[in-house]
């Protein structure tokens, strides 16, 4: 059995249901992406598309598209993929990944999933005049900004922050606080800075995972929806006009992510046949299905 956190708020950020310790500080990883955005916008950064925008706040796969947006932002600030403090990798997209390892082409920068958030960064370092050198620094204003942001739309205090795998700081909330932060930009008014990055990802959910990725799969199934996976089982997701839910594995596992995921879904108001490929995940033995991951009955409304 897989334990961790759960909570659903509901369209006026009241908790409506919890289970686990949904108070405690955790690290939301790539969760925090969407509400990150927003401190770049307000440094600044002035994405000239719905996907930079989307990217910006996304964890794509690496696959070409992707690699380009990202190199395309860096360019049009002059700066270019040896500026990203990210880690070199290659590319999550399996078929891209494969072709790069069959013709012997290494990692780099610009594949590392967190690379759109990179650029997004530095872009906003260019736009209010900070120093590009030294912007994954916590004392670095960009840094000191979205710490501050984080804690404002999660209505918490940030209670620590690490280094996370990109090699940028990473702020710790407890899943309640996370999923309000989240609810926020898809209930803001449009033309506000955090309308604009619910509605950027909704409109462009490919630049914010990839193919064959839940987040992009389960924007296009579910109209409104705003989703955002994390690392060690974080996910955060929120429909305009019913609310929000975030959770926590604590193993950190991904196989029961997503059935947890949509039995809380459910609990807003979003059908069983939309979130039909997420309310199971199988389990295979051999050449067959030998049991599935479903939720537990706690979960289910």
């Amino acid at each position: 059995m897989h334990r961790g956190s759960l909570v659903v708020l509901d369209a006026d950020g009241e908790v409506s249901f919890a289970a686990g310790a949904v108070d405690r500080p955790t690290l939301p990883r790539s969760a925090n992406k969407p509400v990150q955005a927003t401190a770049l916008l307000a440094a600044g950064w002035a994405p000239r598309s719905q996907a930079e925008r989307a990217i910006g706040a996304g964890s794509h796969n690496g696959e070409d598209g992707h690699r380009k947006l990202a190199a395309a932002m860096l360019a049009a600030v002059g700066l270019g993929p040896d500026d990203l403090g990210c880690p070199v990798a290659l590319p999550q997209h399996e078929l891209t990944r494969g072709q790069w390892l069959a013709s012997g082409r290494a990692p780099d920068r610009l594949a590392m999933n967190c690379s759109g958030k990179h650029a997004a960064m530095l872009s906003a370092c260019v736009a209010a005049g900070w120093p590009t050198e030294g912007y994954l620094d916590r004392g670095h204003p960009l840094q000191q900004a979205i710490e501050s942001r984080l804690g404002e739309a999660a209505g918490e205090a940030v209670t620590a922050v690490v280094v996370d795998g990109c090699g940028a700081p990473q702020h710790a909330l407890s899943v309640t606080g996370l999923a309000r932060g989240v609810l926020s930009l898809v209930q803001a008014p449009e033309g506000s800075r955090e309308r604009s990055v619910a509605d950027a990802m909704r409109a462009e959910p490919w630049f914010v995972a990839g193919t064959g990725r839940e987040d992009t799969d389960l924007m296009q199934a579910v109209p409104g929806l705003l989703v955002k996976g994390g690392a060690d089982g974080v996910h955060v997701a929120a429909v305009p006009g019913r609310g929000a839910v975030a959770l926590k594995m604590d193993d950190g596992g991904e196989r029961g992510r997503t059935p947890a995921l949509s039995a809380a879904l459910r609990r807003l108001g979003v059908s069983a046949e939309a979130l039909a490929p997420w309310l199971l995940t199988p389990v295979s033995g051999g050449d067959g299905l030998i049991g599935e991951v479903r939720p537990a009955d706690i979960l289910v409304s």
